[in-house]
C-alpha cells in the first residue's frame, strides 16, 4: 500500500467520521446525558482554557489518529468485505479500551458503568457511529479496492481532492 493513499484515507475518513459522530452526541447532550466528557479534560493538559475552536481541532486530530488502527486492519484484507460492521465493532472496542477504561483511569475518574447507563450509552453509541462511518467511507471512497490492488491506480472518486 502506498503511504500517500493511506494518509489521505486517514485524514478523509477520520474527518468524516469525527463529524458524523457529533450530531448524536449533541442529541444526547440535549437529553442531559454525559457525552464528550474527556475532550475538555484532555485539552486542559495542553492549554489552560481550551476554546471551542481548540476543542474542535483536537477532536479532528484525535479522529485521524483513532482511524489508523481500523484502516490498517481493513488494509489486511481479513475484514474488508464487511467494513461497516468491522468499523462498528472497532468503535465499540475503542469505547471500552479508551473511553471506559483508559481515560477514567488516567484522570482518576470512576469508570462509566459505575455511573450508569446514562453515562455508558451516549459515548458507546457515538463511538460505534464513528467506527461504522470509518468503515463506510473507506469502502465508499475506494480505499479498500486500492489496498486490494496494492497501488493507487484505482479510480479516485474525489477527483484528487
Amino acid at each position: 500500500m502506498h503511504m500517500a493513499v493511506f494518509i489521505k484515507e486517514v485524514v478523509r475518513s477520520g474527518t468524516i467520521a469525527s463529524l458524523v459522530m457529533m450530531p448524536p452526541g449533541f442529541v444526547f447532550q440535549a437529553l442531559g446525558m454525559r457525552v464528550g466528557h474527556y475532550g475538555p479534560k484532555f485539552a486542559a493538559l495542553f492549554v489552560e482554557a481550551p476554546t471551542p475552536l481548540f476543542l474542535f481541532a483536537q477532536h479532528l486530530v484525535l479522529g485521524w489518529l483513532s482511524a489508523i488502527p481500523l484502516l490498517l486492519w481493513l488494509a489486511t484484507g481479513q475484514i474488508n468485505r464487511r467494513p461497516v460492521f468491522a468499523g462498528a465493532v472497532y468503535g465499540a472496542g475503542y469505547y471500552v479500551v479508551v473511553n471506559s477504561l483508559g481515560l477514567p483511569l488516567w484522570f482518576g475518574d470512576p469508570v462509566p458503568w459505575q455511573l450508569g447507563l446514562t453515562t455508558v450509552v451516549p459515548s458507546l453509541v457515538v463511538h460505534i457511529v464513528y467506527g461504522a462511518s470509518l468503515g463506510f467511507t473507506a469502502k465508499w471512497f475506494g480505499f479498500l479496492s486500492k489496498v486490494r490492488q496494492g497501488s493507487q491506480t484505482a479510480e479516485d472518486p474525489t477527483l484528487g481532492l
